[in-house]
Parts: C-alpha cells; structure tokens; sequence
C-alpha cells in the first residue's frame, strides 16, 4: 500500500503571517493523522519561515504515524534529525533561500559527501531517501550512496500531465524500475495533486510513499481537511 504523507508547512505558513498560534500545527498534524493520512512530513528551512524547528521536537512524542523530515543537510539540520530521531529523513538540495524544492540531488557529483551524511543517519536507525530527478543515473548513485529510498521529484510530471499523461510519466516509469532493480524504496513528491496522483500511481503501484501538501492544503480550503484526506487516499488504492 502507498502511504500518504502529509506536508504541513503551509499550515506554519498560515499560522506565521500573524502571531499566536492560529492555526495549530501540531494539532492539524493530528487531525490528518485522525483522518486517515499515514505519515506527517516537515521540512524546516534555516530561516524557519514556516515549520520551525520547535514544531519539529513539538511534533515527534505525540505523533503516531510515520514522521519525516526533509531538508539540506547542513550542520543544524543535521543536529535536529539525530535529535528528534524521526521515521525517514529526506535529503533535498535546498539552498536557504529557495521558496521551494526545485530540483534532485546530482548524486553522482555528491556521491562521496551523500554517503557520509546517509552512513551518519542510518547508524542512528533513521530511514533515509535521497531526493532525485527522474533520471536513472541519480537512481543508481544514490542506491551507491547506500539511501534506503529515493523520492522522485515530481513536478516535471505535473507541470507535463495536461499536456500528455503518458509521455509526462515516461521517465519517472523508468526511474521507478530502476529503483526497484536496485532494492531501493520509493517515494515522490512535488506538484502531485487529486488531478495528477492516481494516474502516477497506477504507472507503478509499488510507490512506498507520495509526500504532498500544497495541494492537498488548498483543496482543504474547499473541501475540509477530512474529505480531502480521504479523496487523496482514493487516488492510492
């Protein structure tokens, strides 16, 4: 079964733009969890914009599904996750001031610094998943890197669905082969949404994890957290 993460940063987006506590994070993470969602996912950037790291340790003794952390693994990040000892970790090639992930790791080139960090991360017992393009290369170096799983950055998808299903998902089809030869677990994200998520999913159901909250935060504007949840998890069965 493909589990559904949900990201939550949006919801620390909201809830910074004024003071308080308004909207809850901690509490919108349970209520996902309450609905159904089989993962909480953060991602906590230098300037703490939106999750900030003491949601992270606010987060992780009253959550009961899968936790996942995702970010660059700079110094400070690095002491967070070994601290908080989530489920998986998530390396992404974030610069501290990048509004949001646009690209994989080339780990390749990255090759030497990804396997120390992974080392570092699986020997605490943390999952790790390297963030990668659709690209079988990135694939086998990050398997070489000795990541657990790789997360397919998916945009390039999204951005091509209406335009063609089948061409737009061709290379992440390979890449997910690719992966699955090499033992690794697969994961994805980025852009996925209710018009795009079930069509990349029934390509290669054997999809461990899809990662996604801008656009499962903006149809809760509409439809409420709880149906929305449950229109997600449709998409995955």
């Amino acid at each position: 079964m493909t589990r559904l993460s949900v990201n939550i940063n949006k919801v620390a987006t909201i809830r910074n733009a004024r003071e308080g506590n308004n909207p809850d994070v901690v509490r919108v993470a349970l209520d996902c969890e309450k609905f159904g969602a089989q993962g909480i996912t953060v991602h906590p950037r230098p300037d703490e914009r939106h999750i900030r790291y003491q949601d992270v340790y606010d987060l992780k003794p009253v959550l009961h599904t899968e936790f996942n952390i995702e970010g660059n693994p700079i110094d400070k990040f690095n002491d967070l996750v070994l601290k908080v000892r989530p489920t998986q970790v998530t390396l992404v090639p974030d610069s501290p001031d990048q509004i949001t992930s646009n690209a994989g790791w080339d780990t390749k080139q990255n090759q030497g610094f990804l396997t120390e960090i992974v080392g570092e991360f699986k020997d605490k017992g943390i999952r790790t998943s390297i963030f990668v393009d659709a690209d079988p290369v990135m694939v086998e170096y990050a398997a070489k890197a000795g990541a657990d799983r790789v997360e397919l950055y998916t945009e390039p998808y999204a951005s091509a669905y209406a335009q063609g299903p089948e061409v737009a998902v061709a290379p992440f089809v390979e890449a997910a082969r690719v992966a699955r030869s090499l033992g690794l677990g697969l994961n994805a994200g980025h852009d996925l949404s209710l018009e795009n998520l079930k069509y990349i999913h029934s390509q290669f159901e054997w999809l461990d994890e899809v990662s996604i909250g801008h656009a499962l935060i903006c149809d809760a504007l509409y439809l409420g957290l709880e149906t929305t949840i449950r229109r997600y998890l449709d998409c995955l069965v």
